[in-house]
């Protein structure tokens, strides 16, 4: 049946590596990396069948910690605000996971069709910073059905404990973010869609652990990924386990809303959220939720502008961003595939 075009992954869905802890995963996606993959299906329709990031990512450093009510209270009203103004428009929507949010989708490019985004990804906290410079994501279509995702990231990471032999600012490559997903539920454009999207976080082989830019942990994740269509909005939603080698394993969710407010403009809201289960009274729960407000402008076709910007539902702190984006392109190949 058909799905929607997209297919990429999400921002590499973890958050990135930072002092304090070991959390699985990094939107959009390598800890040291930033948060997991994404992809853009509803912008532009593959000729043949297929179907639907940012950011998502590899095992990040926190510190334990846990969602106040304020901020469950706050996600609880933005979503209600947001989903009820989109409610308001005509014009049916289709938006997607994937980049530049870290929240994924079912969406795949097609048979024989290419997605590859190119974004900076920077991840602010309190006196440290991490970011892609750039974030590279490289799709391939396998059939109508299947996708295969190679992720990446040149880092760049600023971290005053950092030992002075190296430098308070450190560059190199992030966690490889390798993975593959398959859309085995199709209802149709409108219908409900299901995949699953299993990923291995892997560190290369260079000195990016000895000197602190990527967590010594590897990983394995499995999410899976639903997408439906409800009136006027898309609404994607995705959840996973992470098994962490050399650390607690964990576990992510997010939820992505849109709407396309004109034919070259998709808007959407993504609450993202990952943390670790508890392993000790030593060592318990931790979790690092977000909130981020994005669009996908269609510049020409096979050219898509990618914008996301948000933080931390918690307190500024060292594990807790107070400014996260991604700000990049993403070119669909052949061009003569999408519309």
């Amino acid at each position: 049946m058909t799905a929607r075009t997209s297919g990429g992954s999400s921002v590499s869905g973890n958050l990135p590596i930072v002092p304090g802890g070991v959390l699985p995963v990094c939107i959009l996606r390598d800890c040291g990396a930033g948060l997991r993959q994404r992809t853009v299906a509803g912008f532009f329709a593959a000729v043949s069948p297929a179907s639907v990031s940012p950011a998502p990512v590899s095992p990040v450093s926190v510190s334990p910690l846990s969602v106040s009510p304020v901020s469950r209270s706050l996600v609880s009203v933005s979503f209600v605000v947001f989903f009820f103004l989109l409610l308001l428009s005509a014009t049916p929507g289709f938006a997607q996971g994937g980049p530049p949010y870290y929240t994924n989708d079912p969406g795949t490019p097609g048979p024989f069709n290419w997605e590859i985004n190119l974004g900076y990804m920077p991840f602010f906290y309190s006196g440290q910073s991490v970011s892609h410079t750039p974030d590279v994501d490289i799709n391939f279509g396998i059939g109508d059905r299947i996708q295969l995702t190679y992720e990446n990231a040149w880092l760049r990471v600023q971290n005053p404990s950092t030992a002075p032999q190296f430098g308070r600012t450190q560059f190199g490559m992030g966690q490889s973010n390798p993975g593959v997903k398959w859309r085995f539920y199709d209802a149709g454009e409108d219908g409900l869609s299901v995949s699953v999207f299993p990923q291995f976080f892997l560190n290369n082989p260079n000195d990016a652990v000895r000197r602190g830019i990527t967590a010594a942990s590897q990983s394995f994740l499995l999410p899976f990924e639903f997408s439906k269509k409800l009136g006027p909005v898309d609404v994607d939603y995705e959840v996973g386990y992470q098994a962490v080698h050399r650390g607690p394993d964990g576990w992510i969710t997010g939820l992505v809303v849109g709407h396309d407010f004109t034919s070259k403009l998709e808007g959407d809201i993504e609450f993202y959220d990952q943390g670790t289960f508890h392993t000790s009274e030593n060592q318990p729960s931790a979790n690092q939720p977000t909130i981020d407000f994005g669009a996908r402008y269609k510049i020409h076709s096979p050219i898509i502008f990618l914008l996301m910007a948000g933080r931390s539902l918690e307190p500024t702190r060292s594990n807790q961003a107070y400014f996260l984006g991604y700000f990049g392109i993403q070119i669909l190949l052949p061009p003569k595939s999408y519309k």
